[in-house]
């Protein structure tokens, strides 16, 4: 059976092709191994308060950038982690709590006391091995702890706080 698409495509009717251009716009950025500037990456709530603050990579970037080598739980090898401390971004933020609660893309959440980012350098990764961190690679944004500097961290319940696909944090 022979179709002639771009016949096809001509008898549409106009009204679909703001439908096509949307559709063809959103592939595009789906496929930025950056993520495209100005998304929102990162929603922080004050749960008392109900106020909320937004990070696009740009926000994020701005802030000091941290580097971290160090092992994963997930990966082989030593990986080379790039992005702001998270006491960085919470700063920016400037709400109180004890602890937050992280959510990932994909629903995963955990409760990580505020105290671990006083304690120890721990970056929201935005990059590992030099390349932008997307969905399909644990990002845009990796919980990612020193592993290899404190013996301490290289135990389970550590290993559950290094959310991948950060989305959003509550702050508790």
């Amino acid at each position: 059976m022979n179709v002639d698409f771009a016949a096809t495509w001509r008898q549409r009717p106009l009204s679909t092709m703001p439908c096509f251009i949307c559709v063809a716009a959103a592939l595009l950025c789906a496929a930025s191994p950056a993520m495209a500037q100005g998304e929102v990456l990162l929603t922080v709530l004050d749960s008392a308060s109900g106020k909320e603050i937004t990070f696009d990579r740009g926000d994020l970037e701005a802030l000091p950038r941290h580097r971290l080598d160090t092992h994963t739980s997930v990966t082989d090898g030593v990986h080379h982690f790039e992005g702001p401390l998270m006491r960085d971004v919470l700063g920016v933020a400037q709400f109180h709590g004890e602890e937050i609660l992280a959510i990932a893309l994909n629903d995963y959440e955990i409760t990580i006391p505020l105290s671990d980012f006083e304690r120890f350098d721990v970056i929201a990764a935005l990059e590992m091995d030099g390349k932008a961190l997307t969905p399909r690679d644990k990002g845009p944004i990796w919980i990612v702890y020193p592993r290899d500097e404190h013996v301490e961290l290289q135990d389970i319940r550590f290993d559950y706080r290094w959310v991948w696909q950060l989305c959003r944090i509550e702050i508790r």
